[in-house]
């Protein structure tokens, strides 16, 4: 099985390289990106919250909790650095090695 980026026809290894890279930093940029705009959802709490139709009361209801929610969920690629620069991954002891 050929993963996309290879099948792609005439492809150069830098234009490949140049992919994954980009889409490194893009993974890198996702989860400050919701956090910010969780802050700024909370902060300026206007008409846009009104487009929302779940109620205001609800626990995990509006915004600020989804951006939340999607910042953890992209928070695997710091993950992944961060365990990147220790040198090892911290749940792999015995398979690292």
């Amino acid at each position: 099985m050929t993963s996309p980026v290879s099948a792609m026809a005439g492809a150069s290894r830098n234009g490949v390289v140049a992919a994954r890279h980009l889409a490194r930093w893009l993974g890198l940029a996702a989860t400050p990106t919701f956090a910010i705009m969780a802050v700024l959802t909370a902060m300026l709490d206007g008409p846009a919250d009104m487009l929302c139709g779940s109620g205001h009361g609800a626990m995990l209801g509006g915004m600020v909790p989804m951006y939340l929610l999607m910042s953890a969920f992209h928070s695997a690629a710091w993950l992944r650095l961060i365990a990147d620069r220790r040198g090892r991954w911290p749940y792999c002891e015995a398979a690292c090695k």
